[in-house]
């Protein structure tokens, strides 16, 4: 199955690059390329791409604006591609938000190429947390900088079993499947199950909304 990805970048060397990096795996296909967030939601509304990697700062609309669009669609409009977020810097305020409004992880633009690759791969496959080292260090950064949250967010918890709290606390900590199951004595397909489970009840996108919810409503907490 072909992976079908759009370049949102306002340097046009660096959509370049990344296209023709992209377009020459037999498995992913560049359908077009956009200079700022505006363009980038027109260009994906009309190609309906799997995975969007979307700059943070553009001119007209900023990704964070875009990948907002993109994420929570108006009505009448059901496609809604997984966002990955391109960053200079390793942290940084706009992508925690993009985290929060949905964006499946976060890159460096200078990461190796065979990192750009793996990465939409491993997010169009819908296992969205990228660099899970990196991302959780992110999150936790700003966590630190806001208090846990109180009232619908942590009763939002609830709503989990002991055995779903405990994957969702290990999810937080960057933890991968194969690595939870490790942890918890479990069967791989069974922290899937799980995992799926705690998105399902906690209405969240994928496991990089996880990590955020999982510090946000005080579940983990940033230096444990």
């Amino acid at each position: 199955m072909t992976t079908r990805v759009i370049i949102v970048d306002d340097q046009a060397m660096v959509r370049a690059g990344f296209a023709a990096l992209l377009a020459a795996q037999s498995d992913i296909d560049v359908v077009g390329e956009a200079p700022d967030g505006a363009q980038g939601v027109e260009l994906s509304r009309r190609t309906h791409p799997d995975v969007v990697l979307m700059d943070v700062r553009m001119p007209e609309m900023d990704g964070l604006e875009a990948a907002r669009r993109l994420l929570t669609p108006p009505p009448g409009v059901t496609h809604r591609p997984r966002v990955l977020m391109l960053t200079t810097f390793d942290v940084d305020d706009y992508v925690y938000e993009a985290l929060r409004a949905g964006a499946s992880g976060f890159l460096l633009k200078d990461a190796p190429p065979a990192d750009l690759i793996a990465a939409v791969r491993v997010v169009a496959s819908g296992d969205a947390l990228l660099a899970p080292s990196v991302t959780r260090r992110l999150i936790a950064d700003f966590a630190k900088q806001r208090p846990a949250a109180r009232g619908k967010p942590a009763l939002r918890l609830k709503a989990l079993t002991e055995r779903e709290t405990e994957v969702l606390t290990l999810v937080a900590r960057g933890r991968s499947n194969a690595e939870i199951a490790e942890t918890l004595v479990l069967a791989e397909q069974t922290v899937k199950t799980h995992v799926s489970r705690v998105l399902t009840k906690l209405d969240l996108r994928d496991r990089a909304q996880a990590v955020v919810f999982a510090y946000e409503s005080g579940l983990v907490v940033p230096g444990e």
